[in-house]
């Protein structure tokens, strides 16, 4: 079974919410125990992922008593495969398509790795073309939310 950790399923949806807010306001700075609270994920799990965004250049952090974090940029230049990545590391199906790793004893006598070159290019093409922006709208639509108002000069998307 292919899945993604927790924490990068955690990481998708706080960043998701992120998008959301994003919308409502581009310069809005949101701190960890607000996104802990509104997205319901742990508060130390919220902190682990928000530093591993901004390490990853998803997100600024903003210091001082209004601080706390930011997306670095529009939800639209933000990909599934970016979050995804910072949180699981480059994504590779099986341990031969990983450049970190050099310890399969048949790689000489297998057949397949050329096909799983291809589906991992396929499944990475997949995630890249899918935005933060289009996850957000696609969780607007399932939620049924009509509250989120672009920001003023902007189109909701």
């Amino acid at each position: 079974m292919i899945r993604l950790t927790r924490l990068a399923d955690y990481a998708v949806l706080l960043m998701t919410h992120m998008a959301h807010e994003w919308r409502k306001d581009p310069s809005r700075v949101m701190n960890a125990a607000d996104l802990a609270r509104e997205t319901h994920i742990p508060g130390p799990t919220v902190s682990k992922i928000l530093g591993a965004m901004s390490r990853g250049d998803l997100l600024t952090s903003h210091r001082g008593h209004a601080g706390g974090y930011a997306l670095s940029r529009s939800p639209e230049d933000i990909s599934a495969s970016d979050i995804i990545s910072v949180i699981e590391g480059p994504i590779a199906l099986t341990e031969c398509l990983d450049d970190d790793t050099d310890d399969c004893e048949i790689e000489s006598l297998c057949g397949v790795r050329a096909s799983w070159n291809r589906i991992n290019g396929a499944i990475t093409t997949a995630l890249e073309g899918i935005s933060l922006a289009q996850m957000a709208t696609d969780q607007l639509a399932v939620f049924a939310v009509d509250d989120i108002a672009a920001p003023t000069g902007q189109e909701a998307h």
